[in-house]
């Protein structure tokens, strides 16, 4: 299984909306193909392992061992489990059910019906946790990620962005966008860091996020910022709908409040399984504070701001019980330390 896996981390960034699966096809002790699912809309790892075969026939009587349950559905691409049934595969381990309720089971009682065994390891879900989570909870799985000073302040006092760390930071910042399906932030974040919100380093054929942006006036947007220079879609969510012209690449959401409640309930209809929430500081706390913060990553710059700096999470008016995060996993990032953190919730919740 080990062997699948790592086929499947192959296709990180590339499968949205669909999961990471990777695909082994042993027979008497010897792996016969690898396979795994390169991109969104394409054929699927084990279909995928299939065709590294010499011969299809090598398939009747193997094992294959698959890091997601087989699909049994007609999607952009056939039933994976009646392709197996049909070459003749005699055993199929399976690293996690699928929690998408197109498959749940389903999968794995048609290849038992045909007399296939199966077993289910529970051993993968750490290779989809977004699309997990996204199933479970009927939401994305939000990270809120910010980088700040040692006295917890993530800007100067005046309207202007303030860098605060490192090249090698920026850098795992990129990867980490590299696994969200969209990106959000607030107007004051683009009217003052103007940020593009993409991935420096993406390939040409690479999918990006989508960049949102929670706006209070719509019809005085300067679409010279940054962001509408950059290739990919924007979603604009605005409580008035947009009488200027916009560019083509964007989308406008309408409605009378945006919370964060409301965001991800957007974000879960329109399929998003993975929300990075980069700023600003009100927004990310009113993320915190409805309770809507699943993980944090905090990028912390050794230096000192001081004065009337403004605070990371902040939000004086909205008032906030306490929130229990996991033991923060900590990154030496050149002078900067990465704090990686998730919430602590109660096991019914999960």
């Amino acid at each position: 299984m080990q062997q699948a896996v790592i086929a499947a981390r192959r296709g990180s960034g590339h499968t949205w909306t669909n999961p990471l699966v990777g695909a082994v096809f042993v027979k008497h002790g010897q792996i016969l193909s690898v396979g795994y699912h390169h991109r969104y809309g394409q054929q699927h790892a084990e279909i995928d392992a299939l065709a590294q075969l010499q011969r299809p026939q090598q398939a009747q009587g193997a094992t294959l061992y698959v890091t997601l349950e087989p699909c049994s559905h007609f999607g952009k691409t056939p039933p994976c489990a009646d392709r197996l049934i049909e070459v003749g595969v005699g055993r199929v381990v399976i690293g996690q059910r699928d929690p998408n309720p197109l498959v749940a089971g389903r999968g794995i009682s048609k290849l038992r019906a045909a007399g296939i065994s199966v077993s289910v390891l529970d051993s993968t879900t750490a290779l989809n946790p977004a699309y997990n989570f996204y199933y479970q909870h009927h939401r994305p799985q939000v990270t809120v990620k910010y980088a700040m000073s040692l006295d917890g302040k993530v800007n100067q006092a005046e309207a202007q962005r303030t860098y605060l760390t490192g090249a090698a930071a920026m850098a795992d910042s990129q990867q980490l966008r590299r696994q969200q399906q969209a990106i959000l932030i607030g107007e004051r974040t683009l009217t003052i860091d103007h940020p593009r919100l993409t991935i420096r380093d993406a390939t040409i054929d690479e999918p990006v996020p989508i960049r949102m942006v929670v706006l209070h006036d719509i019809e005085h947007i300067d679409t010279n910022h940054l962001l509408f220079k950059a290739p990919g879609p924007i979603w604009l969510l605005t409580t008035h709908p947009a009488t200027c012209q916009l560019p083509e690449q964007v989308r406008v959401f309408t409605r009378t409040t945006w919370s964060p409640a409301a965001i991800t309930a957007l974000c879960y209809q329109q399929g998003i399984q993975a929300l990075l929430v980069e700023g600003g500081s009100h927004l990310q706390a009113a993320f915190v504070r409805d309770d809507l913060a699943d993980q944090l990553v905090i990028y912390l710059s050794p230096l000192l701001i001081g004065g009337a700096g403004l605070p990371a999470v902040y939000a004086p008016d909205w008032p906030s019980p306490k929130r229990a995060y996991t033991p923060p996993v900590t990154t030496l990032l050149g002078n900067d330390v990465k704090l990686t953190t998730r919430r602590q919730r109660k096991c019914s919740q999960e």
